[in-house]
C-alpha cells in the first residue's frame, strides 16, 4: 500500500508540475501591436508624477529633481507626512510645490488623470505595482515601476497587455542595470571578450532581517510575503544584468527553471533574539525557506544560477557572474579571469577600466557618485530616462524586460512547491525574442 500511495503522490506531483507548466505559458489574446522598438513622444519638459513616497520613493525623486528636464507635478502617498517631506524635496530644488494626493490607498487613480502628468514613477509596496501601473497606462501616462513590477505570471501579462494596447510604456526601474561594473562588463561581451557565452549567475543575499522587523517603512510590509510564499522573492536585482549580458528577449530567452528552497531559520531565530514575547510577530509563520536557489536554462542553451538569502547574516552580494569560453567576470569584490594556463589566477578589474568604462559612465560618472544612491547607479538610471523621454528614443528596457525579469518570482516558488518540478516562461515577446537588437545604449 505504502509503495501505491508513494507512486500516486509521484504521479499527481508530476501532473500538477506540468499543469502549472503549461499554464504558465498560455498566450493570451493580443489587444495591441508590440511595443518593441516604440519610442518616446520627444518632449522639452517631462512632467512627472510620484506614487509611493516612502524611502526609496523619495529617494529616487531626489535623484529626478537633480536631472535636467523634469517637472514633478503631482505626488501620492497614504501617509500624509511622507507625501509632505516628498513635497519639500521639490519645492528645495526650486520648483513649484506639486499637488499632493493623500486621501487612502487608491488616490494614485485620482494622480493618474492629470493633464500635467506624462509619466508616473510607482514606488509603493510590491502588491501596489501592478494597479498603479495599469491605472496610469490606461490614463495615458508611462509607467516607470520598482522592482519587481509584478509578482505573478497573471500580473505579467496584464502589464504586457496593457502597454501594448495603450501604446504606453511599462519600464520596471532595476537600477542595478547602471552599475558602473555591470555597464563596463556589458561592453566588454559586446567586445567579444569573455567568447562565447555559457554560464550567469545573479543574487541578491542581503541582511535585511533589522529592516523586515521594523515598524516603520518596509517592515510594515515586506516582512508579510515570507508568510505566504515559498521562493526567491526578490530576483531581479541579479538577474538584470545577467539578462543583458546574455541578451535576453534580443536573440535568447528564458526557456525553463528549477527552483528549491532550504529550510526557514533566519526570522525564527531574530525573533526569539529581539522581539518581546507580547508581540504580535509570534502569531506569523514563517514558511519561505532561508535561501532559494533556481536554475533558468535559455532558449540557447546558457544557465543561469539565481539565489535569494535576506534573513541571514552574509555580506552583502550580488554575485554578479558571466562565464565564456574565453573568460569570467565574477564580482563581490570585482575581478576578472582570461584565459592564462601561466597565470590561472584573477586579477581586480581596475586595470580594465579605462579601456572599457561605458559611455554612460563616461559621460555622469563623476556626478553620479555625488548625485545619486547606490554609488550612482540610480543617477545613471534617472538621466537614461529622462534623455529617453526628452529625446524621444526606444528606452533602454520595455515591458516585456519588466515581465520576463519579474517571472522567476511565481515560477520559482510553482516550483518549489512541486518538488523543484521545472516551469516554463512565457513569451511575454509573442516570438519577437529571435529579434537582434542592443539596449543600454
Amino acid at each position: 500500500m505504502s509503495m501505491i500511495t508513494t507512486r500516486r503522490s509521484i504521479l499527481q506531483s508530476l501532473g500538477m508540475g506540468i499543469a502549472a507548466a503549461a499554464a504558465s505559458n498560455v498566450l493570451p489574446a493580443q489587444t495591441g501591436e508590440s511595443v518593441i522598438g516604440m519610442t518616446f513622444e520627444p518632449r522639452d519638459k517631462v512632467r512627472m508624477g510620484l506614487i509611493g513616497a516612502g524611502l526609496r520613493g523619495n529617494s529616487m525623486l531626489k535623484t529626478f529633481v537633480a536631472t535636467e528636464g523634469v517637472q514633478f507635478t503631482a505626488i501620492c502617498d497614504p501617509v500624509r507626512d511622507h507625501a509632505l517631506e516628498a513635497q519639500q524635496t521639490v519645492t528645495a530644488g526650486g520648483f513649484a510645490e506639486p499637488t499632493l494626493y493623500t486621501d487612502g490607498d487608491h488616490d494614485f487613480k485620482n494622480l493618474v488623470k492629470r493633464d500635467d502628468v506624462d509619466v508616473v514613477y510607482i514606488a509603493t509596496p510590491w502588491e501596489w505595482h501592478v494597479p498603479a501601473a495599469l491605472a496610469a497606462m490606461n490614463n495615458g501616462k508611462h509607467a516607470l515601476v520598482e522592482v519587481p513590477a509584478a509578482t505573478s505570471i497573471e500580473d505579467c501579462w496584464a502589464l504586457v497587455n496593457t502597454s501594448e494596447r495603450t501604446r504606453r510604456h511599462c519600464i520596471m526601474c532595476e537600477n542595478c542595470c547602471y552599475g558602473e561594473n555591470e555597464l563596463m562588463v556589458l561592453n566588454m561581451v559586446r567586445q567579444g571578450l569573455f567568447g562565447d557565452l555559457l554560464h550567469g549567475e545573479g543574487a541578491y543575499i542581503h541582511d535585511l532581517r533589522r529592516i523586515l522587523n521594523e515598524n516603520r517603512s518596509e517592515g510594515l510590509w515586506r516582512r508579510f510575503p515570507h508568510t505566504q510564499k515559498n521562493g526567491n522573492l526578490y530576483s531581479t536585482h541579479g538577474l538584470g544584468p545577467v539578462a543583458n549580458y546574455m541578451d535576453i528577449q534580443r536573440g535568447d530567452r528564458f526557456e525553463y527553471l528549477v527552483s528549491m528552497s532550504s529550510r526557514e531559520r533566519g526570522l525564527d531565530a531574530w525573533r526569539a533574539a529581539n522581539v518581546p514575547p507580547d508581540s504580535p510577530k509570534w502569531k506569523e509563520k514563517y514558511i519561505c525557506g532561508d535561501m532559494n536557489s533556481s536554475l533558468i536554462k535559455t532558449a540557447n542553451g546558457l544557465t543561469i544560477l539565481l539565489q535569494n538569502d535576506v534573513v541571514n547574516p552574509r555580506p552583502y552580494d550580488r554575485i554578479n557572474l558571466i562565464s565564456g569560453t574565453k573568460g569570467v567576470f565574477r564580482d563581490y569584490p570585482p575581478r576578472i579571469y582570461f584565459d592564462n594556463p601561466e597565470k590561472e589566477e584573477f586579477t581586480p578589474i581596475d586595470q580594465y577600466k579605462e579601456a572599457y568604462r561605458h559611455p554612460f559612465w563616461k559621460m555622469n560618472g563623476e556626478r553620479a557618485k555625488t548625485e545619486g544612491d547606490h554609488g550612482g547607479m540610480d543617477y545613471i538610471m534617472a538621466c537614461r530616462l529622462v534623455e529617453a523621454m526628452r529625446r524621444g528614443l526606444v528606452p533602454d528596457m520595455d515591458v516585456y524586460d519588466a515581465a520576463a525579469w519579474s517571472a522567476p518570482g511565481p515560477l520559482s516558488v510553482a516550483s518549489v512547491a512541486n518538488g523543484s518540478m521545472p516551469q516554463q516562461f512565457p513569451d511575454f515577446t509573442r516570438g519577437r525574442w529571435k529579434e537582434k537588437r542592443l539596449n543600454m545604449g
